[in-house]
């Protein structure tokens, strides 16, 4: 049994220092494979580029102000509200049995006076273990609820799924149920959409590697990501559709929308949300937690 853990604790290491390598031969090769979606996942992974794809998949996963009904089928705004930060990224899957990852996207935080910093950019690279056809291209909104969550980004080491920082399935809609999930939210709330055909879906073994290349090329200096998350850097004016999208969802007004609330599970299906006296699970449906640390 020791050795097995040495085995999988060695490849995730491994899968650690080789992420951008990893990312890279995945890009090359799962885009012939996600069929259409690739074009989108494959635009310009610069910082810019990284901005505006951030503001289109934010579109999808944040109510519309001019349709506010969209709340229902949304994260809801009790959580942007209160969110310390946003990680919003694509993923690549392409494999059967053992599946590739690789992605990139972008972090940012709230600064003390309420506005989002500058982003900086992340890369995904990862092994999973599970059954899975075929190519697909998963966008993700990960919301950081503390500001534990926040410094495992801005160290300036590795984000490991199946580690210290616990991430919960995050909740959508509206009302009381949601903010009775936020008395004592999971450190991580986490939201995807894929575009493709899966036959099981895991984060198990991603890795969220701050991207030092693409930071420096856009912010024309070695600038850490510690001074980019906490506002020492201005947030760059290429990103402004991305901030308008976030204040927009931040404004809606839910007066006349339903009380309408649940939490996604891993087959796609609405799970209530638990009471505080149960807990808030991992993965609601499953039996799997999915927990991030940050690596150095």
């Amino acid at each position: 049994m020791q050795s097995k853990f040495g085995d999988v604790f060695n490849k995730v290491r491994d899968g650690a220092t080789a992420a951008g390598q990893q990312a890279g031969a995945m890009w090359k090769e799962g885009s012939s494979k996600a069929g259409a979606g690739s074009s989108n996942f494959m635009q310009s992974f610069s910082l810019p580029g990284e901005a505006q794809k951030a503001a289109k998949i934010l579109k999808s996963f944040l109510a519309d102000p001019h349709q506010p009904e969209s709340a229902l089928n949304s994260i809801p705004k009790a959580v942007l509200q209160r969110a310390k930060g946003l990680a919003v990224f694509t993923i690549l899957k392409a494999g059967f049995v053992f599946s590739g990852k690789a992605g990139s996207g972008i972090v940012l935080a709230r600064l003390p006076d309420g506005s989002w910093s500058a982003p900086s950019c992340i890369a995904t690279a990862g092994v999973g273990w599970g059954l899975q056809i075929g190519a697909d291209i998963t966008e993700v909104v990960i919301v950081l609820n503390s500001d534990e969550a926040v410094k495992a980004f801005s160290r300036g080491g590795n984000v490991t799924v199946g580690g210290g920082i616990s991430a919960a399935a995050g909740p959508i809609g509206t009302g009381g149920q949601v903010s009775a999930s936020l008395a004592n939210p999971a450190p991580m709330f986490s939201y995807s959409r894929s575009k493709g055909l899966f036959a099981g879906l895991t984060l198990d073994g991603t890795i969220l590697v701050e991207r030092k290349d693409a930071n420096r090329d856009f912010y024309g200096s070695n600038i850490s990501s510690t001074d980019i998350l906490t506002g020492r850097v201005p947030a760059p004016e290429i990103a402004s559709e991305m901030y308008d999208v976030i204040e927009a969802a931040e404004g809606l007004d839910e007066t006349g929308l339903p009380s309408e609330a649940y939490v996604p599970t891993a087959s796609g299906e609405h799970a209530p949300i638990p009471s505080q006296s149960q807990g808030y699970p991992a993965q609601p449906g499953s039996g799997n937690k999915t927990v991030f640390d940050a690596g150095h």
